[in-house]
Parts: C-alpha cells; structure tokens; sequence
C-alpha cells in the first residue's frame, strides 16, 4: 500500500466517480439500484469528507499557508455535500427530487474533486508530510461516521 495520502485520497475520489457513474447509468425506474448507490455514496463521502476535514484540512492550512482560501472553500463545499447526503439519506427513491438531488450532489462533489486533483494536491505531495497524512487520515478512518447526522464542519 502507497504511503502517499494524496493516492489514498485519489482513490476515494476513484470509487465516489463509479459510484456516480453507475447512478448516472442506471435506468429512469431503478429505484432499488439506485437507493443502493446512492446509500454507498452517502457512506463514501461522509467518511471521505470527515478525514479531509479533520486531517488532511488542517495539515494543510498549517503546512501551506498559500493554500487557505482553498481550504475554507473546501470546508464549504463539504458542508453542501454533507447537507445533500443528509438529506438523499433521509429520502426515498421514489420521491421526485431523489434523482434531481443526487444530480446536484454528483455535480457540487465532481467539481469539489477536480479542483483538489488539479490545483492543490500537487502543492502538497511532500513523500513526509504525505506519510503522516495516511497515517493520520487512516487511523481517522476507523472512527470515522458513515452517515451523516451529529457531524461537524469546523467553522473556521
């Protein structure tokens, strides 16, 4: 396994677009297929979501000053996701915003990861500070929530 945190990162990102993909695929009526995806986004990206903003954020915001408007739009744009999958979680596949917001969601978390990958993960690959990001971001993983409700977004 990589010691890098940037690839463990891309890699969530990596399964969060399948899982965006196969949605975007499934059929107008596949209702079931479709809580089933949305369920494991909703997973996916609040235990995502919870890392970046209780390691990953904060090493950064220290580690390069440079980088802090990124970092507080990041913050934001998490809470919109968080907001969305607290929402879609509470919903059923048959209400007629379940689509329309998932959508949203795919749209809002698409662009959040195109704008880590591309502008800011590549000012902070250093191979050391990288190491104790994964170490951090994996021990945080394990106590990490898998659904939204009673999480936070610092407020910085």
């Amino acid at each position: 396994m990589s010691t890098d945190a940037i690839v463990l990162l891309k890699e969530d990102h990596k399964e969060v677009r399948r899982l965006f993909r196969a949605f975007e695929a499934a059929g107008e009526d596949a209702q079931a297929v479709k809580a089933d995806l949305v369920s494991r986004m909703v997973e996916a990206l609040t235990v995502h979501t919870y890392i970046e903003n209780e390691v990953m954020y904060p090493a950064v915001r220290e580690l390069v000053p440079d980088l802090e408007s990124d970092i507080l739009e990041s913050y934001e744009e998490h809470h919109v996701a968080d907001v969305l999958c607290a929402e879609l979680d509470a919903m059923d596949p048959g209400d007629e915003r379940f689509d329309a917001k998932t959508t949203v969601l795919i749209e809002s978390v698409g662009h959040h990861m195109e704008e880590e990958e591309g502008d800011w993960f590549p000012k902070i690959r250093p191979p050391s500070d990288a190491r104790n990001f994964k170490r951090s971001a994996l021990a945080c993983s394990k106590s990490a929530p898998t659904h939204p409700g009673g999480r936070s977004i610092p407020a910085r």
